[in-house]
């Protein structure tokens, strides 16, 4: 019985991690520009000891691999608001200073007159930190381009360039998540840079990138998990039944 309930509780304590992933997946289904995680993987662990010499456990890994599916355009009509266009990513500063990497566009200016995205890290343009002057008008173009224009001004404004946003092409790079939220090269350092290559990454402006999380695929996803632990309780606990009969059944008359 030993080995049913070990397995069955190894079972249990392994599918953790890929409830982990499909509750984090359910709570951005509504996030600008979130990503899903590609599904864990196992591998095989020998459990060493008296007894376990033939014995192996599976046991999931979680590198919370980004899936750059693209998810849904949906036209807003604000000047800052941008959609990333196929594999392009918005280069940002993380909290402590790193460059990051983010596909969400809802821009904004910050008290300081920084442009930011919703969840405040700042955007980086081709010469750090884009700052907009205030009391302009601000348009972005598809190839990132960052245009301001005085609404004061009479006759026709002249649009100045500011900055240009500091996009990079991920066709062919892996990427994972880092603790907060943003995304880095997979088995690089933080803060490593992407490449520049021929293809130009463009940007949709005016428009948001909906999450690419399918809420119902997430939901089936996680019912069956729930069905499947309350089937590793119920073994677990037959297991114990079967155990305490057969000890009665050896008890002396």
């Amino acid at each position: 019985m030993d080995r049913l309930v070990f397995t069955s509780n190894a079972t249990i304590k392994e599918q953790a991690t890929v409830r982990q992933v499909l509750v984090n997946d359910l709570v951005n289904v509504s996030t600008v520009g979130f990503k899903s995680s590609y599904d864990v993987a196992l591998k095989s662990v020998k459990v060493d000891g008296p007894g376990f010499d033939s014995r192996f456990q599976a046991q999931t890994i979680s590198r919370d691999l980004i899936r750059m599916t693209p998810g849904a355009v949906m036209a807003t009509g604000r000047p800052l608001d941008i959609a990333m266009a196929d594999a392009a990513l918005l280069t940002v500063q993380a909290p402590n200073g790193d460059l990051a990497f983010t596909r969400r566009g809802d821009l904004r200016v910050n008290i300081q007159g920084q442009l930011e995205i919703g969840s405040g890290h700042l955007v980086q343009g081709d010469g750090g930190p884009i700052t907009i002057p205030p009391g302009l008008m601000v348009t972005i173009t598809p190839d990132g381009s960052v245009f301001a224009r005085d609404p004061a001004q009479e006759g026709q404004a002249a649009d100045v360039l500011i900055d240009r946003l500091r996009l990079r092409d991920a066709t062919n790079v892996s990427l994972s998540r880092r603790e907060d939220g943003l995304f880095k090269v997979t088995d690089k350092p933080n803060g490593t840079d992407i490449e520049v290559t021929e293809v130009l990454p463009r940007v949709i402006p005016q428009a948001l990138e909906g999450s690419n999380v399918s809420a119902i695929e997430a939901m089936t996803r996680l019912i069956d998990q729930s069905r499947s632990f309350e089937t590793q309780i119920k073994i677990i606990k037959e297991s114990k039944t079967l155990d305490e009969s057969g000890s009665s059944m050896m008890k002396p008359a």
